[in-house]
């Protein structure tokens, strides 16, 4: 077994007796994946609106304080982790947009960037909110893309970790992921008209 692959059954071993309740293996799940965690809350801020003051360590503190209360949740296996981890993610950055937005009443908005990492054209600003509305449009009629473009987006998954955490094949998260990509461009790049 790979280095990789090693580590991965080490979490999901951890993970399960998490579920089981043992405290003990909670936090050391948090040990494990700490770092990995932090290396994608800090890709996430980058593309934040400037002036932001949400560091990647808080990010990951505020997230895995909404993951230990997650009292339901039987953890199966690593992916299912980061895809949780990235729901809560996205809530704190969506929350704490709004609560800007609110503050400021001044219509300015918080920008990200829609996945450089797979864009071959320069980046699109949109807006956290605006992007958090057309994600939650998409999941009321094709769930499986808006939870793929969530983890893609908010958690910096790859195709092959999206694809495993949401149990589907490489080939079928590539297709899912051209289809729900295209489908928010189109839908930000009009929210972007409206609002002009």
């Amino acid at each position: 077994m790979n280095t990789m692959k090693a580590a991965s059954h080490d979490v999901t071993m951890l993970l399960q007796a998490w579920s089981a309740g043992d405290m003990a293996a909670r936090d050391a799940v948090m040990d494990v994946v700490y770092r990995e965690l932090r290396r994608r809350a800090a890709g996430q801020l980058r593309h934040e609106r400037r002036g932001q003051t949400l560091q990647p360590t808080a990010l990951v503190h505020e997230a895995y304080f909404r993951l230990v209360d997650q009292r339901r949740v039987v953890w199966q296996n690593r992916g299912q982790f980061f895809g949780v981890a990235c729901q809560m993610m996205r809530r704190i950055l969506v929350d704490r947009a709004r609560a800007h937005r609110m503050a400021k009443r001044s219509g300015q908005w918080a920008r990200v960037t829609l996945d450089e990492a797979v864009r071959a054209t320069p980046p699109v600003d949109v807006d956290v909110l605006d992007l958090d509305a057309a994600l939650t449009r998409l999941a009321a009629f094709d769930p499986r893309k808006s939870q793929l473009a969530e983890l893609r987006f908010f958690g910096g998954l790859s195709l092959e970790e999206s694809g495993g955490a949401l149990g589907i094949s490489i080939a079928t998260a590539e297709r899912d992921w051209q289809a729900a990509r295209a489908w928010l461009q189109k839908e930000l790049k009009a929210e972007r008209r409206h609002d002009a």
